[in-house]
């Protein structure tokens, strides 16, 4: 069989939802650009493109992967819809990876796509209305059946609160946990290690005038524990609650993708191999235990591998809520300092369908860096879901 290697990897600089750079622009013009800078990164002539694998969430099933690929001028090329909520583009990754090892593709893009700004706005026909519609708006699908401890969407008591109680998180330890977060994508940007990962793009605004777009929003250099711990929690009226706006995710907009392709394939066309695509795992939890997938799911692709928490060089645990890593880090012996090495969710932000693939790209640079290694991104998301992918530089 086959061994799929990523040849290209990018992402763009991560904007705040309805008010950064992003805010006018379209999912569909930010899935023309990463696929477009996807295959130019990985040298590949575009006509032995086989699929593109775009995950997206709440954006309408338009199909942004085939939208973007007729636009990009591979209209031979098909396009695939991924929808995992916070794991999509890692369950991108690993379809393509899962189509090349077994010979079915020479090469796919895979990542994925976040304009929560421009997502459409949905309604819902209330059932049993007469011939005068009732309509529910505006509305958002569930992403599992709700129950007293599991609301379908809040996030910040399935995921954030929920997995603090469960493990014994206290509200100082996410708090310096999400402190760290800034503190390393502040000085991660600042020492130009996003560089290689993100494509620089020029905006233009609603005024007309244009601006360059290339450095996170998210981040904040002024942040301090005593700040932190003086923001209100999300949810006073319950007994304890202890997730706040500082040690969730932000709300973010982005793309992200990675270009596949068969190992034999990159050595006859003189690819340069950035990664191999060792495994991946996905799995399902009860919808009140959400934070936890990301730990189940941690042990799920360490077992498939054969690999211990020890052959790890670097790690990427999504910071939904800061809960999730820090419980992830327990149940495994993992050593903090290896992960989320240059920020995450709380800092960098988390643009939902493009965090994973955002993930594998700052993975993927990063062990460059360090002259290689094994890397783990892994993430929990919305439903009771988790998702995570092991590659090697």
């Amino acid at each position: 069989m086959a061994k799929p290697v990523i040849v290209g990897a990018v992402r763009t600089a991560i904007a705040r939802s309805f008010k950064g750079a992003l805010v006018n622009v379209a999912s569909e013009t930010l899935a023309i650009d990463i696929l477009t800078e996807a295959v130019r990164r990985s040298g590949i002539d575009p006509s032995d493109v086989d699929d593109v694998i775009l995950a997206e969430l709440n954006y309408g099933g338009g199909d942004l992967a085939r939208y973007a690929a007729v636009a990009s001028g591979m209209e031979s090329v098909p396009g695939q819809a991924v929808n995992r909520h916070c794991a999509g583009s890692l369950t991108s990754i690993a379809n393509a990876a899962a189509h090349i090892g077994v010979g079915m593709e020479r090469v796919i893009v895979a990542g994925g796509v976040q304009s929560l700004s421009t997502s459409p706005l949905m309604k819902w026909r209330v059932p049993g209305s007469g011939p005068e519609l009732e309509f529910k708006e505006p509305w958002m699908p569930p992403s599992h059946p709700e129950t007293p401890d599991a609301p379908a969407l809040d996030m910040s008591i399935t995921v954030g609160w929920n997995t603090a109680k469960k493990v014994g998180i206290s509200r100082r330890e996410m708090d310096e946990w999400a402190l760290r977060s800034h503190q390393r994508a502040v000085a991660a940007s600042d020492a130009g290690k996003f560089a290689d990962e993100i494509l620089p793009m020029k905006i233009e605004r609603a005024d007309g005038s244009i601006i360059d777009f290339a450095v996170d929003e998210h981040p904040r250099r002024d942040t301090t524990l005593e700040r932190l711990a003086a923001l209100p929690v999300l949810h006073p009226e319950i007994e304890g609650f202890s997730i706040t706006a500082g040690n969730s995710s932000g709300i973010n907009d982005a793309a992200a993708a990675v270009t596949v392709t068969a190992d034999d394939y990159a050595v006859a066309h003189g690819l340069d191999v950035l990664a191999t695509v060792r495994a991946w795992a996905n799995v399902g939890v009860t919808p009140a235990d959400n934070g936890i997938a990301a730990v189940n799911v941690i042990g799920k692709v360490l077992d498939r591998t054969g690999l211990s928490v020890g052959d790890v060089a670097l790690w990427e645990i999504n910071e939904a809520f800061a809960s999730v890593p820090i419980a992830a880090c327990r149940a495994h012996g993992i050593e903090e300092e290896k992960v989320n090495f240059s920020g995450s969710g709380c800092s960098l932000g988390h643009p939902i369908s493009a965090s994973g693939a955002r993930q594998v790209a700052t993975l993927i640079y990063e062990l460059r860096r360090r002259g290689g290694g094994i890397g783990v991104s892994a993430m929990c998301a919305g439903g009771g879901m988790g998702g995570a992918l092991v590659i090697e530089v």
